[in-house]
């Protein structure tokens, strides 16, 4: 297995996807667009920038995306008191720890938001590191986020895993160099997973957990 295992956290570790396309459908809705729900959710995983930007394209009002950012973390705050990781979250990182491999989140989230993730995931203790949307200069699909991580792991790329759950995700693992692995519980298809890059499908984190033992997991490194 690799040395490090790299973690995305929204709808990988925690069952947040569905409360972001929620509260960035209303967030639209409050500039006056009308973005279908569907689009949006395929839109998670991206910055906050870069969703706007894929979601209005580049002929909107530009002066408004900060206004439309600032909505949905208002609107998704009332919940940071209630998130809830996703079922076996917590037990797969320390299983993954209790087996040498060091622990990092890549993750679009920073400041409160990430805190309030933090203690969802309640795995503070087997975390080696994050790296956040304030760490790099572009996000995911880039491969900046899964770099940065690879730097916080101090590992090569083949000495890594990443686990994610959207095509976001998979982009960025591969643009790394990084072997990628995905969950269906961001609720993303799998061909789409598979099509991006991802290596195996699981059904969530303690699906994985299951089988930490599988080729998937051990690879060559």
């Amino acid at each position: 297995m690799a040395r490090a295992a790299l973690f995305d956290v929204d709808g990988t570790l925690t069952d947040t996807n569905h409360l972001h396309v929620v509260t960035w459908w209303e967030a639209f809705r409050q500039a006056g667009h009308h973005v279908a729900t569907h689009d949006i959710h395929h839109a998670i995983g991206l910055g906050s920038t870069d969703l706007i930007a894929h979601l209005l394209g580049d002929d909107r009002d530009h002066d408004r995306d900060e206004e439309i950012s600032a909505a949905h973390s208002t609107l998704y705050g009332t919940y940071f008191d209630r998130l809830s990781a996703l079922n076996g979250a917590r037990d797969l990182l320390h299983a993954l720890h209790g087996r040498g491999r060091r622990i990092v989140l890549a993750t679009s989230a920073g400041g409160a938001e990430l805190g309030a993730l933090r203690r969802a995931i309640d795995a503070d203790d087997v975390i080696a590191g994050i790296a956040s949307a304030d760490d790099v200069e572009s996000g995911k699909p880039a491969p900046d986020p899964v770099h940065h991580a690879l730097d916080i792991a101090e590992c090569a790329p083949d000495e890594a895993l990443f686990v994610g759950d959207t095509v976001w995700d998979m982009r960025a693992a591969s643009r790394a160099g990084v072997r990628s692995i995905a969950l269906l519980s961001g609720g993303i298809p799998r061909a789409d997973l598979e099509e991006a890059g991802a290596g195996a499908v699981y059904a969530d984190p303690a699906d994985l957990l299951g089988h930490l033992d599988s080729e998937a997991l051990i690879g060559k490194a």
